[in-house]
Parts: structure tokens; C-alpha cells; sequence
């Protein structure tokens, strides 16, 4: 194997699989990323068992000069971190004696022990015949919005992932740590034959979604019994799916409402976040939310710091009032999702969930649940 090629071209297919690359893994191989140099492409491949990350780098007019074709598996630290630190703009990769592999420039030159390609496990990056397509902006605010109330809780694997079960041309996605639950709904270009109801590692799809870069291409989603493979532009992004039936969530969000207010949503943010300043628990920082007509009054105490109150004008549809309390944090997190000016406060009850929704736009659903300070 033997090629030339740009340094920040090579750099950016390496940080793009590098993030399969577990430092923690029984398996030395994979700690390793796999080159196949073909005639016309480079391609990159990393895999921790969990996931595997594949690119493909295609030989245009000066991106590289390929002069021997061949695989090798390179110590994918070691590579990255010579790549990174290269001052020149094009570097030179040769294997020679099998296993020995040179990296250099006119002033620099490493050699790296490398791994023979047949130890590397068997990946299978095989596509369905029946992709379902996602526009990548629209993907990217699926995760973005829903991610984040996952639990990181392993005792309970299941909430660990993010709920995405399709039917017709609705997709909907759900995440819940049992405190709160974010629920995206969204319609698919396409009627899809099938029905999926499945989990998927909600810390996997996350760092896939940091490698999508921007562009106006269309992810494509493979789904199998096990494993759900994602092709977008030069990636293919395959990830294990978790096993269980993931809860049946439309239950938990409130049909009656018992009080609606309508906030700006930067000052809602705002008043909630200098209001938690003095949250004597920093994990939950509680806070008070009180309404008196119009007006929305946010208290919080410590006996240890003082105390804060706040407040700010909203719409208060049902001239109702309440007292609720609830996590500053979760509250704030929650808030982040909704890219509107206004943001939908519906409330059931003191101990029921309060519900958050944009009010032009029913597909992003926010649920927090109260906490009882007394």
C-alpha cells in the first residue's frame, strides 16, 4: 500500500471514525483503524463492537496520488495524533515488509508497527432494500430535541436509548428518564411498508450526529433485527440496537389541562436559570414556580446561601393560578429544544407532569415532572 494525499483530507476521515475507537477494548485490533486503499478511494474503517464507523475518501483532482493498492491497520491514536501535528500539506503513507508502515513528508518521517488486515473482525455494513429517508436538518433536530432525556442510568438499559417507532410515514421519537420525557414527532417523505418499534443508544446516535457536518443531503436508515446502519454522504454509521420493549409513553402525557400560560421563552429560560443560582442541591436545583394572574413568580432557597424571587409577565389563558415545583435543570434542558420565540406551559395539576409545546407547532413535546418539597 502506498499513497499521497492531503493532510486535512486525511485528518478529517480520521476524526470521523476515530470517535469507534475505544482506548478500553479486550480486543488490541480494535483499537486500530483499518485502511483500504482501492483504485479510486480510500476508505477508513473503526469499530468498538458497539459501533463501526466507515468513510470513504475518493480520489479527485489533487486530494491524493494512490500508487499501490492494499489494506493495513494502523494504531489509530498514533496515526491520528502524526496526522494532526504535521505542519505540511500533503503526507506519505507506504507499507513495506507487510507490517512496517512509513509516514512522511520532506522534513519528517515516522514508522509505525502496523496490524495485518485479516485480524481485523468481519464487518458487516450490509443495506436494506427499503432505506427510510430523513432530510439531515430534520434528523439532526430529531436527536437534538430528544436526546438529551435519555437516562445514563445502565440499570435500566431500555431508557438508556432513544424510542423510534415508525408506521406509515410518521416517525416518532421518544426519550425518558422516568423524571421527564421528550417526544419528536415527525412525517416521512415516504409511506414505509413496515413497522419499527426499536431502541437505539442514545450516546451512539449523538456522536453520529457530531460527524454529519452540515449539508442539504438526506440520511438514509437501514434498520435489521440488531443493528441499525445510517449512510449519509461518505459515512456509514452502524450502531446495536438495544434489546426490550421500550414503555408505552402516550400515557404519561396529560389530555386535560387545568391551566395554560404563554411565555417568551428566552425570559422564561432566563428567569429559571438565575433562579437555580441558589439551589442548594446543585442535581436537582429546585425551583418554585407561582402564578398570580399575569404574573409568574419564581422563587428559590437555601438555608445555607439566601434567597431569590423573580418575576415576569406572561399569558394566562384560564386565569387560574398555581404553586409547583420543579427541577431547574430538567426545566432549562427541556427549554433548550424548542427553537420558537414563545414557549406553551400547560399545567394539569400541583403533582401532575407540566407539558411545554411550541404554540404554532404540535411536534415537539416536552414533559417535566414536579417535584413535592413538602
Amino acid at each position: 500500500m502506498k499513497l499521497k494525499i492531503k493532510k486535512l483530507t486525511l485528518l478529517e476521515g480520521l476524526n470521523k471514525v476515530s470517535k469507534a475507537i475505544s482506548t478500553k477494548n479486550l480486543i488490541p485490533v480494535l483499537s486500530g483503524i483499518k485502511f483500504d486503499l482501492h483504485k479510486d478511494k480510500l476508505i477508513l474503517t473503526a469499530s468498538d463492537n458497539d459501533i463501526t464507523i466507515q468513510t470513504a475518501i475518493k480520489l479527485n483532482d489533487d486530494n491524493m496520488v494512490i500508487e499501490k493498492q492494499g489494506s493495513i491497520i494502523i494504531q489509530g491514536k498514533y496515526i491520528l495524533d502524526i496526522v494532526r501535528k504535521l505542519p505540511d500539506e500533503y503526507i506519505n503513507i507506504e507499507v513495506v515488509d507487510e507490517l512496517k508502515i512509513l509516514i512522511y513528508t520532506d522534513n519528517s518521517e515516522f514508522t509505525l508497527n502496523g496490524i495485518n488486515e485479516k485480524e481485523y473482525p468481519n464487518v458487516n455494513l450490509e443495506k436494506s432494500k427499503n432505506a427510510i429517508r430523513v432530510e439531515q436538518k430534520i434528523f439532526k433536530d430529531i436527536i437534538n430535541q430528544t436526546a438529551f432525556a435519555a437516562s445514563t442510568d445502565e440499570a435500566k438499559p431500555v431508557l438508556t436509548g432513544i424510542n423510534f417507532n415508525i408506521s406509515g410515514n410518521i416517525l416518532e421519537c421518544n426519550s425518558t428518564d422516568s423524571y421527564r420525557l421528550s417526544r419528536k414527532i415527525v412525517n416521512l417523505e415516504e409511506i414505509i411498508n413496515d413497522n419499527y418499534n426499536i431502541v437505539i443508544p442514545s450516546k451512539n446516535i449523538i456522536e453520529f450526529v457530531r460527524i454529519m457536518g452540515d449539508s442539504d443531503k438526506v440520511v438514509n436508515i437501514h434498520i435489521f433485527n440488531n443493528k441499525i446502519l445510517f449512510e449519509y454522504d461518505n459515512i456509514l454509521f452502524q450502531s446495536r440496537l438495544i434489546n426490550g420493549t421500550y414503555p408505552n409513553t402516550s400515557n404519561l402525557i396529560p389530555n386535560d389541562t387545568y391551566l395554560t400560560l404563554v411565555a417568551d421563552l428566552n425570559d422564561f429560560y432566563n428567569v429559571i436559570d438565575r433562579a437555580s443560582i441558589l439551589t442548594s442541591d446543585r442535581e436537582k436545583n429546585i425551583v418554585t414556580l407561582e402564578t398570580d394572574g399575569n404574573n409568574l413568580i419564581i422563587k428559590s432557597s437555601s438555608a445555607e446561601v439566601g434567597r431569590v424571587e423573580e418575576k415576569m409577565v406572561v399569558e394566562n389563558k384560564d386565569k387560574e393560578n398555581i404553586k409547583i415545583s420543579f427541577s431547574a435543570r430538567y426545566m432549562m434542558e427541556a427549554l433548550k429544544s424548542f427553537s420558537s420565540d414563545k414557549v406553551e406551559i400547560k399545567f394539569v395539576g400541583e403533582i401532575k407532569p407540566i407539558v411545554l409545546k411550541n404554540p404554532t407547532d404540535d411536534s415537539l413535546t416536552q414533559l417535566v415532572l414536579p417535584i413535592r418539597t413538602y
